[in-house]
């Protein structure tokens, strides 16, 4: 289960970095949109980048987000990829989340397919 404040921090316009575990052994950080439902913190890309290819070996991640209005007030969550969906819901919750973030459809050409990932927590803390 999300602790309340990351929840609330992740539902909110913030954003977050997501940082994954690339082969080679580096890692790799990228600003995303973001969300949360009540077990877990979602996100969504696109199956042929390469963060998603990194989760799908090393399923290992850590996701900070803070606070657009206090930078200082922020989560972060170490976990697992605990799921990936495809298809038309994954479409459809890069929507939302265009639409949290910027008022309209997701607008930019999908390359290949959209995918929403579902981090469960293992370890959780605010600032």
């Amino acid at each position: 289960m999300l602790d309340p404040s990351v929840k609330e921090l992740a539902q909110g316009k913030n954003f977050a970095v997501i940082t994954v575990h690339l082969p080679s052994g580096a890692a790799a950080t990228q600003v995303m949109w973001v969300d949360a439902d009540d077990d877990h913190i979602v996100m969504n890309t696109e199956v042929h980048r390469a963060k998603f290819k990194a989760l799908e070996a090393d399923p290992r991640v850590t996701v900070t987000i803070w606070d657009q209005a206090n930078p200082y007030h922020y989560a972060e969550v170490r976990g697992r990829v605990a799921s990936t969906e495809r298809g038309p819901e994954a479409r459809a919750m890069i929507d939302r989340l265009s639409q949290k973030y910027l008022g309209t459809d997701y607008q930019r050409e999908v390359e290949s397919e959209r995918v929403t990932i579902r981090i469960a927590p293992e370890r959780q803390r605010t600032q």
